[in-house]
């Protein structure tokens, strides 16, 4: 059962959460789209981001809805303690405009996709887009103060302390600045604020102990006034709702010194007042302050009331001061013996039937406890030894005490100056030889060869043995007996070792590979009949190749020629001659309809694919549009006067040179301000076609 709320997500305000979302949906989503798409491209990229947009609203507000506890799913206990803090219907109503809203943008989402599936432009896409965001955020904005309501509740409930319904529960209750919240800090290690004047706890404040190695939780609730329900606060409302829903021990605690500002019949008439919520509960009054005043102390009318409200016999009356610490622990012993005896009885209860038969979940418990006993009905005691209850009990202030190794070590200089002496207990004849140093050399003889005079007769005895109990096969092992099918699964275990072993050498000799430089394979050693192959594939003739190759891989020539001396001329070379008319010959001219692609229709496709491969990128640089064209505007050169020959004007259209023209004439006189020229235009180079 989850009993607290901590990890409830931020509750953004309204404005916030509508810039999260279409933050998102600008991050998330593609920005840029041109009237010159596919319509279908357009209404998908618009349909896309309605879509995406409704179903970010509606992530984060079931994010909202699902982080809030739901009134009907929790306990009693935490229910009415919400609706007292928080005002349940206002926290329903909250939570429902948030639900409301998450619908309202869901029909939104739905009403302008169908919509956009029958936009005909890029205007009217945009222009429905916009007004499905705008409906969103038109809803999104009316949610300010539901947004900031329980953003606060959130808070709140991260403050609030875990409080399990189902522990074992101590409540201390009462008027207020009676000591409830002292005896809480004395039994607990609850950081809670004691101070002298009333109502310093304002809501519920827990705090946790152990008793028999259990776990108790002891909420301390703030201060009861007495009058009816309806006139009380929130605060008070608290203790009320804490003492009606929680099965636990009431501790009701009383001033009787009056230092708390109420008399003790105003503190017994509300323990009257409330009485009606102690209904199967565990109660206790606590008189607190009896370092002041006593039940002893008061007038016999006064105690004669309090024992009126002992008298049904479901009501202990207990003592302490919270001042001098004394009957603290006694007070919380005694209500935790009785709360754990009063939930025993009640599992009990609940496991037995009406006929006294014990079953379910107790039954299956107690079927596998057993206790052992003596047969015959016979009584066994614990038997503890006559000397073990003679032996007298070690009193640190008895001066004829047993000593311990401490009081030693005590009166030698405490730890780290005295050493233990570990001689101290060697049990010989003579006392005295405890700490004789033993000589190496004794009577002028090593000590150390000095043996036990029956050693080899004990030696022999000892083989003798061994060897009977080899023998007799004592220690044989029937682990050295292996089947065949041990055998296979040892032989299978070792083939796996040797296959990881293997991969673990392939992943370092990878991975060393990184750290070292790769040589390309372009830059790599190929062999002849590779190279043959690839020419063979593209459609040349190899046999000259072959043959070249094979009369270079002839050996040296053992005869001496003249051509290989340092003085040799080319002319001396016997194949000169040859070299020169293949030299001569003309190159072979390539047939122009095949494009320098020779080979089979598959290669020439292959590059064709790889030319247009290639132009794209200088495609894209400076396209111009027929739609362009008309744009380009001339612009006026300034040219000197006089000037005859050639000029060169290089054209640029949106930054981009699109070619150099060369301009040839002469120029003449028209008036001052004009220069008129007639030339011929001749484009030289261009580097793309340009429209107009």
């Amino acid at each position: 059962m989850k009993t607290t709320w901590k990890d409830i997500q931020p509750v953004p305000t309204s404005q916030e959460f509508l810039d999260i979302v279409l933050s998102r949906t600008q991050r998330r989503l593609p920005t840029q789209i041109r009237s010159g798409f596919a319509i279908t491209r357009i209404r998908g990229f618009y349909t896309r981001k309605v879509k995406f947009t409704a179903e970010t609203f509606s992530e984060k507000l079931s994010l909202i809805l699902d982080g809030f506890p739901r009134l009907q799913d929790i306990h009693p206990f935490h229910k009415d303690l919400l609706n007292t803090l928080y005002d349940a219907d206002h926290f329903r109503i909250a939570l429902g405009q948030l639900s409301t809203a998450k619908h309202l943008i869901e029909i939104v989402s739905r009403d302008y996709v169908r919509l956009l599936k029958y936009g005909q432009s890029l205007f009217q896409c945009k222009q429905l887009k916009r007004a499905a965001l705008g409906r969103m955020a038109t809803i999104c904005r009316r949610l300010k103060d539901p947004l900031l309501y329980l953003d606060q509740v959130r808070q709140h409930l991260g403050r609030l302390p875990s409080i399990d319904p189902n522990t074992r529960t101590l409540l201390i209750c009462g008027y207020p600045n009676v000591g409830k919240s002292s005896f809480l800090k004395s039994v607990t290690r609850a950081d809670v604020d004691v101070q002298p004047y009333a109502f310093t706890t304002k809501s519920l404040f827990v705090g946790h102990f152990d008793y028999k190695y259990l776990r108790f939780q002891a909420i301390d609730t703030p201060g009861i006034l007495d009058h009816p329900l309806e006139e009380m606060n929130t605060i008070e409302m608290q203790s009320i709702t804490a003492i009606a829903h929680l099965r636990s021990a009431i501790l009701y605690f009383m001033d009787l010194s009056e230092q708390c500002g109420y008399t003790v019949q105003a503190q017994m008439q509300l323990f009257q007042s409330i009485k009606p919520l102690f209904a199967n509960k565990l109660v206790f009054i606590v008189i607190n302050k009896i370092d002041v005043t006593r039940p002893e102390d008061l007038d016999p009318e006064t105690q004669a009331q309090l024992q009126a409200l002992l008298k049904p016999g479901d009501v202990e009356l207990l003592q302490l001061s919270c001042t001098t610490a004394e009957g603290v622990q006694e007070v919380k012993n005694a209500a935790c013996e009785r709360l754990i005896a009063d939930r025993v009885a009640q599992k009990l209860k609940a496991g037995t039937s009406s006929s006294g038969a014990v079953g379910g979940r107790l039954g299956d418990v107690l079927a596998r406890i057993h206790v052992a006993r003596p047969m015959g009905g016979v009584v066994r005691e614990s038997f503890i030894p006559e000397a073990a209850l003679a032996k007298k009990k070690y009193d640190k202030n008895d001066p004829e005490r047993i000593k311990l190794a401490r009081d030693i070590e005590e009166e030698n200089g405490g730890a780290g100056v005295y050493n233990v002496d570990l001689k101290d207990k060697y049990m010989l004849e003579n006392d005295e030889w405890k700490h004789d140093k033993i000589p190496e050399i004794f009577d002028g003889k090593n000590v150390y060869d000095f043996v036990d005079p029956d050693i080899e007769s004990k030696l022999a005895a000892l083989e003798e043995e061994e060897e009977k109990l080899e023998a007799e096969g004592y220690y044989d092992s029937d682990d050295d007996l292996e089947d065949a099918e041990d055998a296979e699964i040892r032989m299978k275990a070792n083939l796996i070792r040797e296959k990881r072993e293997l991969i673990k050498n392939e992943a370092k000799m990878r991975k060393s590979l990184k750290n070292r430089a790769l040589i390309p394979r372009s830059a790599t050693r190929k062999k002849l009949s590779e190279m043959e192959d690839h020419l063979d594939s593209l459609g040349h003739d190899t046999t000259s190749l072959v043959a070249r190759a094979r009369s270079q891989s002839r050996g040296r020539s053992q005869v001496r020629s003249r051509a290989t001396t340092e003085d040799a001329m080319d002319i001396d070379d016997p194949d000169y001659e040859a070299k020169m008319r293949a030299k001569s010959r003309a190159r072979s001219q390539a047939n122009r309809r095949d494009d320098g692609v020779a080979g089979n229709e598959e290669s020439r496709t292959k590059a064709e694919r790889a030319q247009k491969l290639g132009q794209r990128k200088m495609n894209r640089q400076s396209i111009c549009s027929p739609a362009n064209a008309a744009s380009v505007k001339p612009t006026a050169v300034k040219i000197p006067t006089d000037i005859q020959g050639t000029i060169l004007f290089q054209v640029y259209y949106n930054g981009i040179t699109h070619g150099v023209l060369e301009i040839s004439g002469t120029v003449f006189f028209s008036h001052s301000r004009h220069n008129v020229f007639r030339c011929s235009i001749r484009v030289l180079r261009t580097k793309s076609k340009m429209g107009g």
